[in-house]
């Protein structure tokens, strides 16, 4: 019977009210164990709303069933206070959370020695090689004898920052750049990515951690059948597909088919019972050129580089693609003297030497993507976007329409004339 309404986060329209059983609650909760454990004696933090269903089934209702204690963090801004003071064994993250601790490693690394540098990317190979042969996918290396001075210098001091206690951290709600999770698992942190939507309650997949392949989402959960479809979606079928959407029989019939299948929307490739999500079917962006461009993949690109905090790329219809973006403002503060702007004037934001510059710095950024993928307009902003103003979803996927809304004079700007 109907256990929940749990509204999807409407990043590309209206959003639809999910229906979930308590059957498919419990199955997802109950199937999930199978993959990991979780023991009373452990500690979850968790900091992702309550009212999303990642957060719901995996940081609420799943410690609930094995008896484990739940810290809950007093705000983003606070989780690295609250890391170090909690200590916690378990963590449930979406991939923001990791790429903001990435890139202020980076950001550190850069005003150290270049031996500091050397240090740190040694450990990070070491550590990776390490990984790769506990799983049974590479061999022993001689650089494996440095490793406990290796973790002394450099890993240990970083897993104190989340806490030094961290036997599990999960990833889901949003794609996690291969680039990052090799990063975390280098320096020894436990970190599994899965997969899985609102409508399915909500794991689909999850990567073992004996069979852990980080630029995959993962295996299915025992008891769901998986396939790819012919034009390459991923559906899913089992008890944790949900009943339907509240009073929307319409949409229902939309995603769940006859046989039951459910189509989620995403494109995958499946090998070694392995999921690969390789794109959205709808999140493809089409030139006034004919030529398509998956904007997902570029942010991400983009968003390794610390300057970069949160960013979109335009370009549907449009005869080239341009970026709104917000910029770390401790990274801002520093490339703004270097140009001789002051940072404190926002004015500066708009000098045309700057933007020529970003762009510039965009192209490097891009360099793995086809000639016509490249920026040739920016919109740069201090104001992040949050939840709180409308412009990112809980699990920090940017809302694309409200953006678009927010920034039209500047989106008009970049194309005027063109």
């Amino acid at each position: 019977s109907l256990a929940t309404i749990v509204y999807t986060s409407g990043t590309t329209g209206r959003p639809k009210g999910v229906m979930l059983s308590h059957r498919n609650i419990l199955f997802n909760v109950q199937a999930a164990l199978k993959l990991f454990d979780v023991f009373e004696h452990d500690l979850m933090l968790s900091f992702l709303p309550l009212s999303h269903a990642f957060e719901r089934t995996v940081g609420y209702y799943l410690p609930m069933s094995t008896g484990t204690a739940i810290a809950y963090n007093r705000s983003i801004p606070q989780l690295a206070e609250d890391l170090a003071a909690i200590q916690p064994s378990l963590m449930i993250s979406v991939p923001r959370i990791y790429e903001r601790v990435y890139n202020k490693i980076q950001a550190g690394l850069a005003e150290k020695s270049p031996l500091a540098t050397r240090l740190f990317n040694l450990a990070v190979e070491t550590g990776w090689k390490r990984f790769l042969h506990r799983q049974g996918r590479g061999g022993w290396h001689p650089t494996f004898l440095l490793w406990p001075l290796l973790d002394k210098l450099v890993a240990a001091k970083i897993m104190a920052k989340l806490g030094g206690n961290m036997h599990l951290a999960a990833s889901g709600g949003a794609p996690l750049p291969t680039p990052i999770a090799k990063v975390f698992i280098g320096l020894g942190l436990n970190l599994i990515q899965g997969y899985g939507l609102t409508e399915t309650s909500p794991i689909l997949t999850a990567n073992p951690e004996n069979d852990n392949d980080p630029a995959s989402v993962g295996v299915p959960l025992r008891g769901l059948e998986l396939r790819v479809s012919e034009n390459d979606e991923l559906l899913a079928r089992g008890p944790s597909i949900m009943l339907g959407y509240w009073d929307n029989p319409e949409a229902t019939a939309a995603v769940i088919d006859a046989d039951g299948w459910f189509h989620t929307g995403d494109k995958a490739r499946i090998e070694n019972n392995h999921v690969y999500i390789t794109g959205r079917l709808k999140e493809i962006l089409v030139m006034a050129n004919g030529e398509k461009v998956p904007p997902a993949d570029m942010e991400m690109a983009i968003a390794l580089d610390p300057l970069f905090e949160q960013v979109m790329v335009i370009g549907d219809a449009r005869p080239f693609l341009t970026v709104v973006t917000v910029l770390n403002p401790e990274q801002w503060e520093s490339y703004a003297r270097g140009m001789g702007l002051d940072p404190d004037d926002l004015a500066s934001l708009r000098n045309p030497d700057l933007q020529q510059a970003l762009c510039e710095k965009l192209s490097g950024n891009l360099s793995e993507f086809p000639g016509f993928a490249q920026v040739r307009g920016i919109t740069c902003t201090l104001e992040p976007w949050t939840i709180d103003n409308g412009l990112i979803t809980p699990t920090m996927k940017l809302k694309r329409n409200r953006i678009m809304e927010h920034f039209a004079t500047d989106i008009d700007r970049m194309y005027a004339g063109h």
